[in-house]
């Protein structure tokens, strides 16, 4: 006999209850998951407008010139995610150690640099899973990361979730 006991599953459908409760709680409250603490994605939205820092790093990224638009399959990445996301690209050339700098200031959204999974820079950014492979000269794998500013996770998400999406990502 079960005298004093819950019947089987009953903790299971309480803990299940209990899960239900606190997102309806958390809904209510207006709260977004995932978030951007900064507001980037809601801001690109806004102002259509999708600020996107370019390294030169041949052949994923080709940015010679400060004044022009970099070039490659990154390049070309970035401004049809901002085509998705119904903006236009403004672009910023420089280091990968300045672009990381301006995402933590916030004064990019996207920093396409050729980067890869091993990224030095991982700890200080949002890098996105990898999305495509090649091969480097000297027949490494390497698998290739756009990165947000740290944090952003709504934005880091819905990158993500294009990039799965996205035909020809690579």
């Amino acid at each position: 006999m079960n005298a004093g006991r819950l019947p089987a599953g009953a903790g299971l459908l309480a803990r299940s209850a209990l899960a239900a409760l606190v997102i309806a709680a958390v809904s209510a409250c207006g709260v977004q998951v995932p978030t951007d603490p900064g507001r980037t994605l809601d801001r690109v939205r806004s102002e259509r407008v999708l600020r996107v820092g370019a390294t030169h790093a041949p052949p994923r990224v080709v940015a010679t010139d400060p004044e022009g638009e970099p070039s490659g399959p990154e390049a070309e990445l970035a401004q049809r995610y901002a085509a998705h996301l119904g903006a236009r690209v403004e672009w910023t050339t420089d280091s990968e150690a300045a672009l990381v700098e301006d995402l933590s200031d916030g004064e990019v959204d996207l920093v396409v640099a050729g980067l890869d999974a091993t990224s030095p820079w991982a700890a200080d950014v949002g890098l996105t899973r990898p999305y495509a492979e090649s091969t480097d000269p000297g027949g490494q794998t390497r698998q290739h990361v756009l990165a947000v500013p740290a944090g952003e996770n709504a934005l880091l998400s819905d990158l993500e979730r294009w990039l799965d999406a996205a035909e020809g990502a690579s």
